[in-house]
């Protein structure tokens, strides 16, 4: 039997009226409106030339002698090919699973968790209905966990309940092809602006996903399932949140914050005096929590110990370990190996060790020594550095270091605040920026849109040249 048999009754008793207008506050739109067997069917489209050649197409089938399914409305040529479309087109679930697994084996660990958050956000957005939709929780528990974690899915099955959740998304996730509807898009990205509450996310976190959206659905362009990438339309209602990209200088601890801050870390116990040189690496050389979680003896370069106590010593950077959950990680670990953040594999980034940061180097091996594999740091039972282990010493060390305002504030917050401390002071020095760009692995772009508040001697010397100017003195 075939699909027309299939179908509902048809008629050729055809009516298409006149395309109707309405202003609306969002825009114009135009709906086409026509009569099969006095049935009433109608579409509506944003821009009149849509609608013009929907409705110059059903005339072309009306005046050709074409039978029309009497329940939907449609020409029966086009009723099987929507319906042919529907048989080969993946749903939008489907399609950013095999995305998953695809990107898998080419990204770090970090990536692939980025990736399944932004998937785990958006996809409970991109369904026809939110009938018997499952809580939001366990969705996004399913769906950030297992769904969108090969390794997840390769090794485990999901919960019971979260096993109902999925089975519920796979029958009423949108396929591909309805993913053209602006409005599919105005509601997908204004999920990617919320948080699981509906309260706006940050704008950082927005932008750092939509990107990734924008990735998956330009795969399938790729994979010739979308004609064109759907976020391209110039006809999406919607407005992205500014996102901030400065440094706030209100974080930034100046030297002797900082240096105090360093010393204090010190003296927290348990593990405070191991990582007295971790906090080093990250103040006066800039380095990010991966680079130096992973820093080994060699990679640094230091000068004779019988030297001069003000010679400099360099350090090459080449590799990178961001903690990230055992899960996303190829070898199990909470940590796993990559290359510099935005750099091709293989590139080695060097930079110079200033006397300070030699001296609690070298006294870091003579007290601690290194992992077998010439690590400097490691956690307190010699396992990998987790960011709870520094994080408390960190926190300590603020609460005792800082005054009770200060301690409140975000001043030096996070451990990741000695980085922008680090690159803010080469930048005061007078360094130029490429080579400041060079030693934080920035590219010159990013190093002077980020840090620009940073520069608080620029900011004073200007304010002096303008009193000099007001008081007459120039």
């Amino acid at each position: 039997m075939t699909r027309q048999a299939e179908s509902q009754a048809t008629s050729y008793d055809v009516r298409i009226w006149k395309i109707e207008r309405y202003k609306g506050v969002k825009g114009d739109t135009y709906r086409v409106r026509w009569t099969v067997a006095g049935q009433r069917h109608g579409d509506q489209f944003k821009k009149k030339a849509q609608a013009d050649s929907f409705r110059a197409k059903l005339l072309t089938y009306a005046n050709g002698g074409v039978a029309f399914d009497v329940e939907t409305g449609t020409p029966i040529p086009m009723l099987n090919e929507q319906r042919a479309q529907q048989e080969v087109t993946p749903t939008w679930y489907e399609h950013a699973v095999e995305y998953v697994d695809r990107q898998w084996p080419q990204v770090s660990a970090k990536q692939r968790a980025s990736i399944a958050d932004t998937l785990a956000t958006v996809t409970p957005a991109l369904v026809r209905s939110e009938v018997g939709m499952p809580g939001k929780n366990v969705l996004r528990r399913a769906l950030s966990t297992w769904a969108f974690n090969a390794n997840a899915r390769a090794q485990t099955e999901p919960p019971h309940d979260q096993s109902a959740a999925l089975a519920w998304l796979q029958r009423n996730a949108l396929r591909l092809d309805e993913l053209s509807d602006p409005e599919v898009m105005e509601r997908a990205l204004k999920a990617l602006a919320s948080k699981l509450d509906g309260t706006p996310a940050a704008a950082n976190t927005y932008r750092r996903k939509r990107p990734v959206f924008y990735a998956v659905l330009k795969y399938a362009v790729k994979r010739k399932h979308l004609a064109a990438n759907p976020l391209s339309a110039d006809n999406i209602d919607f407005t992205a949140p500014k996102a901030v990209e400065t440094v706030d200088p209100r974080t930034v601890p100046n030297p002797r914050q900082a240096k105090t801050l360093i010393d204090t870390a010190g003296h927290v116990v348990p593990s405070g005096a191991a990582l007295r040189a971790f906090f080093g690496c990250l103040y006066y050389c800039a380095m990010r929590p991966g680079e130096a979680a992973r820093i080994r003896q060699d990679d640094f370069v230091l000068p004779r110990e019988d030297s001069q106590a003000k010679e400099w010593g360099t350090v090459y950077l080449d590799t990178s370990a961001p903690r990230i959950g055992r899960s996303w990680t190829d070898n199990g670990r909470t940590r796993q190996e990559r290359g510099l953040k935005h750099r091709p594999a293989g590139t080695v980034r060097p930079v110079p060790v200033p006397p300070p940061l030699v001296q609690l180097v070298r006294a870091h091996i003579a007290d601690h020594g290194t992992t077998a594999d010439g690590r400097l740091f490691r956690g307190h039972y010699g396992g990998e550095l987790s960011e709870s282990t520094y994080g408390r010493v960190w926190e300590k060390a603020r609460a005792d270091a800082l005054t009770p305002a200060q301690a409140a504030s975000t001043l030096a917050k996070r451990p990741y605040d000695l980085r922008h401390a680090c690159v803010s002071t080469w930048l005061k020095a007078g360094i130029e920026p490429k080579r400041v760009a060079e030693w934080a692995g920035h590219s010159v772009d990013v190093l002077l849109r980020i840090y620009t508040h940073c520069l608080d001697g620029g900011e004073h010397e200007a304010r002096r040249r303008v009193q000099r100017t007001l008081d007459g003195s120039d």
